[in-house]
């Protein structure tokens, strides 16, 4: 990179408050917060809100519980832009004074004459610079223009796309104050990162065509020049820019569909980021390893059935611990008050082996804390035959006598029972998996019996046994 060794980079991340964030949103924020702690850096978040017809406080607070629940925690702001209005009608009034910047009257209309003008004749279709040299003072319905450099060449030095170069006479004279008294996106984003101290600017490459109109803006301040990084788009299965159709839903939709934070952060980063053929990063080895020139200059693809693989991938390397906090809230949604500790740990791990989901895990968690009422009808054909019941009560006397209560104990039960009576595992295992379960498929046997416990393992084998005695054979 270019930037000075003794120099920490600050980056920041800047959503406009019209909606959710989204995955592409989510992955830029993610590229900045892992430059700024990668480097010891600083991260801030800001709000561009200027657009006051579209911004909502609705989208401002999604904004914040996304980037709360993937854990991206910025170190500055957040800031608005709606709060900044001063600031910027300050650096406005600088370049006009500087006559670097001036008033225009012209309407809408004769500018979209002046372009078509243009066109007509081969021409870039841009403002004429009729008011350049004017010297207009502030009226009603003026707006302010930048006073564009007519020769030459701007050169965006890109951290990710190399050196890019645009020819100044196709740049007109853009609009750095609307009528109404407001700044336009470029104005407002450059005073920002200037008075903020952004000097790395990591964004979608959507922007670059906006980048040397910033870097005029920058060198007609006399401001220190940031660092660029325009990263890919994010594109769906069929190579078009990402929608709803393809997954990109809001970042808050995925945690509500049982994802864990980490996988979609690590998907995500994955998205257009590689270190050597590793697919698989927890968040530290993220932040340690992350490097803005190992981004790639193609487009990413979101694959669903990638991010479902991840996510499981990060359940099974989570703790207990850890996955409670995210697993309560969805034993909540079907009315269980599950607490975090010994208990739920112990089903946890029954189940992250073979969970993709919170939702899977939450599913497949109801039976341990809710007896079955009924059981599986083809199971109860299958495996609640006659002398079913005697199974299940020379099942429910040996586990009545294992001590301690662990896995060795139980598997000489299920030995002895399969001797004695020449059956094989399945034909014991099978009844005793529907009578606590209730379900044909479960956790393992007997790592399902230890975290049910002696007690209410037995209670539900005498429920069973019960239930098959008054079925008419």
């Amino acid at each position: 990179m270019n930037m000075e060794s003794n120099k920490s980079p600050v980056t920041r991340f800047a959503p406009s408050p019209t909606g959710y964030l989204h995955i592409g949103g989510a992955r830029t924020a993610l590229f900045n917060w892992l430059h700024a702690r990668h480097c010891k850096g600083k991260f801030i978040l800001r709000i561009e809100d200027t657009d006051t017809r579209r911004s909502t406080k609705e989208s401002v607070d999604a904004i914040f519980e996304a980037m709360k629940w993937l854990e991206m925690d910025w170190d500055e702001g957040p800031y608005f832009q709606s709060k900044r209005i001063n600031i910027y009608r300050e650096y406005i009034r600088k370049l006009i004074d500087e006559n670097k910047a001036y008033y225009c009257t012209c309407t809408s209309e004769q500018v979209e004459a002046m372009r078509k003008k243009a066109m007509a004749t081969g021409g870039k279709p841009k403002y004429d610079g009729t008011c350049r040299e004017k010297g207009l003072g502030p009226s009603k319905g003026a707006v302010v223009r930048f006073r564009a450099p007519i020769a030459g060449t701007t050169v965006v030095r890109d951290e990710i796309r190399g050196n890019i170069s645009f020819d100044n006479s196709e740049i007109d004279d853009f609009i750095i104050q609307r009528s109404d008294g407001m700044p336009t996106y470029n104005l407002a984003v450059v005073v920002d990162d200037l008075t903020m101290g952004v000097n790395m600017i990591i964004r979608g490459d959507d922007h670059i065509s906006n980048t040397p109109k910033q870097i005029l803006l920058y060198e007609a301040f006399g401001a220190d020049m940031p660092e660029f990084g325009h990263v890919p788009m994010v594109l769906g299965h069929d190579k078009a820019r990402l929608s709803k159709r393809h997954g990109a839903m809001s970042v808050t939709a995925y945690r509500e569909m049982g994802f864990h934070p980490d996988a979609l952060l690590n998907y995500l980063v994955r998205l257009g980021w590689s270190h050597g053929d590793q697919e698989f990063f927890t968040r530290n080895d993220l932040i340690e390893k992350f490097d803005i020139s190992h981004v790639g200059k193609s487009a990413g693809v979101f694959n669903p059935e990638k991010l479902l693989a991840i996510n499981a991938e990060h359940i099974r390397a989570t703790t207990e611990d850890e996955l409670a906090v995210h697993l309560i809230p969805f034993l909540e949604e079907r009315g269980i008050k599950a607490e975090a500790g010994p208990f739920l740990n112990s089903v946890i791990k029954t189940l992250k082996p073979r969970s993709k989901t919170f939702i899977e895990m939450a599913d497949s968690a109801v039976f341990y804390f809710i007896p079955p009422e009924t059981y599986e009808e083809k199971g109860v054909k299958k495996f609640f035959k006659p002398g079913a019941a005697d199974l299940i009560d020379r099942t429910c006397a040996g586990i009545e006598n294992v001590e301690p209560f662990d896995k060795p104990g139980l598997e000489d039960v299920f030995t002895d029972i399969m001797e004695k009576s020449e059956l094989k595992f399945g034909k014991v295992a099978q009844p005793v998996r529907l009578a606590l379960s209730g379900k044909t498929v479960s956790p393992g046997i007997f790592e399902m019996i230890e975290a049910l416990g002696k007690a209410e393992t037995v209670a539900r084998l005498k429920n069973a046994a019960d239930f098959i005695r008054k079925q008419q054979f």
